[in-house]
């Protein structure tokens, strides 16, 4: 699957009058070596689960932080159909979210992206983004300056202007986005322009934050859903935000009920949910069957 196709499972399974008010909720087990995550989802034509593991050690080791398997079902039945590399999904679904929401919230002329971070999701991003909107320039930022320098080359190569930049450089962004392990903001949210829209997807925790109370403050403000959003959502919760009359979710802004606008500027905050693995996965399993 493309990216764009991802994108356009995501889309499709909302315009079809998924609520994601009412998907299943993830539950969380610690274990010794950090988390599990386990996210369960169901359609009348499948159901399936991710189980995630969450090490923070792992990199140290030369391993991956985020593992994890994702088991899809048949609906009526629920025999097992296909089982698929959970990461491979995240990292492909996680973006096509974002591309889905950054296209409806960003001004048509959207061309520069600030990118924070250089993992697998800053790729996964890059080319999700690219796949839905012209962009014509990408300032990548991230802690290691080689890697910074790796995936502006790789930007590079699929035809953008790149560079490395620095945190200050979102004064001049179309677009922000916010791919990383940070437990604190990442930049002054006060130099985002207010044309600009901005997404964070580093984390679901409480106490964890890309970015600060006064972007949030100045921010039209769009999440999944607002239900998991208020238990989830650090960018969020840190910042005072406890009602949900303050949020759109994204099956209002894909349906186009969630006003866009362009005087102040657009945040959305995701977790991430198991009916978006459920969708692409379904969607990858017709593929493969077809």
């Amino acid at each position: 699957m493309t990216p764009a196709e991802a994108a356009r499972a995501i889309e499709r399974v909302l315009l079809d009058g998924l609520d994601p008010e009412a998907a299943p909720a993830r539950s969380a087990v610690p274990v010794p070596a950090g988390e599990l995550l386990m996210m369960p989802a169901a359609s009348a034509r499948y159901t399936g689960v991710k189980i995630a593991g969450v090490a923070p050690a792992n990199p140290a080791v030369g391993l991956p932080r985020i593992t994890g398997s994702y088991l899809l079902l048949d609906g009526p039945t629920l025999q097992p159909l296909a089982l698929l590399d959970g990461i491979a999904l995240t990292s492909l679904r996680t973006p096509a979210v974002t591309a889905v929401a950054l296209d409806r919230l960003a001004v048509p002329q959207a061309g520069h992206l600030v990118l924070f971070g250089s993992g697998p999701q800053a790729y996964g991003h890059l080319d999700a983004l690219l796949a839905v909107r012209p962009l014509t320039r990408v300032t990548v930022v991230a802690r290691s300056e080689q890697r910074a320098e790796a995936l502006a080359r790789y930007a590079r190569a699929r035809g953008v202007a790149a560079a490395v930049g620095t945190p200050a450089d979102v004064a001049d962004a179309d677009l922000v986005v916010c791919c990383t392990t940070a437990r604190t903001p990442l930049f002054d949210g006060a130099l985002v322009p207010d044309h600009a829209a901005v997404a964070a997807v580093g984390s679901h925790e409480v106490d964890a934050r890309e970015v600060d109370e006064v972007l949030v403050g100045r921010s039209a403000l769009y999440v999944e859903a607002r239900s998991v959003a208020l238990r989830e959502a650090g960018d969020l919760l840190m910042a005072g935000v406890t009602g949900a009359s303050t949020l759109w979710n994204l099956g209002e802004l894909v349906n186009g009920e969630a006003p866009v606008p362009t005087d102040r500027p657009r945040f959305f905050k995701s977790v991430g949910m198991a009916w978006e693995d459920l969708a692409v996965a379904a969607e990858a399993h017709l593929r493969d069957t077809a």
